[in-house]
């Protein structure tokens, strides 16, 4: 080993868990992440124009999918795969094989915790899946399962062994997450807070899932993990993991399984242009009136008991109350069901198999 060259810690779940990466470019930003990463295996989902050629760094062990790749795979299928928009990123969570999935956009970079040391996001929030969740009774001292914490007095021992954690969803210093209105009003606004905590978020409860840093236990909730219809010829944007997180969250409700949200922290480098945002997003700011009211009140029959089940009535109710919205969730319930089709396809003992190996193993 070259003198001065760190020691890559002995990875978590090297062979159960897959990177998604939604790209237009060259991913350099993984330079950075090769301590963390470079022993696991990434799926890279090239968003844009199919002839570019997008570089990677050596060392990693990848598949590379444009949008040839994808419509071969999916054929007709692939209508339900957004173009030109990040939420292309789900069709990495369908073809991949692995139990766990983490997906992380390529202005993240590895934030220090406040002593100063990198934080290693993939293995806090393996933490994170491998730990029970408390979605039934809140605890104050949020996470029990974290070392140094247990359950606070009055909390009943029959819930003390929690619930199976089906998400993690991670936060961003720097840069926050923020919509275009707000962008504009506070243009400057960096987040400097590092909150050292992990918490359930409570069943009933939807919340803003924001996919740039994120991990899911595939087995348990992939099928849910649609980012919609969005970008090219969509009338919106920027709110593909918003979608998805509201019919993941109802599905883990129904199902009894929990998403955390908290720790572990990225840096979010850029800060993307709000005027384009806004014109985006404009139309999702006026529906999410309606949009949320509509998740506050699904309800999945006692026959829903698998994902795909859940989904699929989910896209019944959303082509029934939302279509009267726009003629476009008329559209998105059919690509709703396109994507389960497509999802049980590829991931059936006789679906195709997704082998664009454009990195070499290590």
């Amino acid at each position: 080993m070259a003198a001065g060259s760190k020691v890559s810690p002995t990875p978590l779940l090297k062979d159960e868990l897959d990177i998604v990466i939604p790209t237009i470019r060259n991913l350099d930003f993984l330079e950075m992440w090769r301590p963390f990463f470079e022993q696991y295996h990434l799926i890279i989902v090239q968003d844009g124009d199919p002839s570019k050629t997008i570089k990677v760094p050596e060392g990693f062990d990848y598949e590379l999918y444009n949008r040839n790749d994808i419509n071969k795979i999916l054929g007709p299928k692939a209508s339900c795969i957004s173009f030109k928009d990040s939420a292309c990123r789900c069709f990495g969570y369908m073809v991949s094989k692995k139990k766990y999935i983490y997906t992380i956009d390529d202005d993240c970079f590895v934030a220090k915790n406040p002593s100063g040391k990198d934080i290693n996001a993939l293995e806090q929030h393996i933490k994170n899946l491998l730990t029970p969740s408390t979605p039934f009774f809140f605890n104050t001292l949020y996470d029990p399962y974290r070392e140094g914490a247990d359950f606070v007095r009055g909390y009943p021992f029959s819930l003390r062994e929690g619930a199976p954690t089906a998400v993690s969803h991670g936060l961003w210093l720097n840069i926050p997450d923020y919509d275009a209105p707000t962008q504009l009003v506070k243009p400057l606004e960096r987040n400097t807070r590092y909150v050292d905590a992990v918490m359930t978020i409570p069943k009933g409860t939807l919340f803003p899932m924001c996919g740039m840093n994120l991990a899911f236990n595939r087995e348990l909730i992939g099928p849910a993990m649609y980012f919609g219809l969005m970008g090219d010829g969509q009338p919106i944007g920027r709110y593909d993991d918003m979608w998805a997180g509201w019919c993941m969250k109802v599905i883990c409700d129904h199902l009894g399984y929990g998403v955390k949200t908290g720790l572990p922290y990225i840096w979010h480098s850029k800060a993307s242009n709000p005027f384009v945002n806004l014109k985006k997003e404009y139309k999702g700011i006026y529906w999410q009136e309606e949009l949320i009211p509509f998740f506050q009140s699904v309800t999945l029959s006692k026959d829903c008991t698998t994902v795909q089940k859940c989904y699929i009535e989910i896209s019944k109710q959303v082509k029934a109350k939302l279509g009267k919205v726009d003629e476009y969730f008329n559209k998105l319930a059919d690509a709703m069901v396109t994507w389960i089709e497509a999802w049980d396809e590829q991931n059936s003992s006789g679906g195709l198999s997704a082998d664009a190996t454009n990195g070499p193993a290590k």
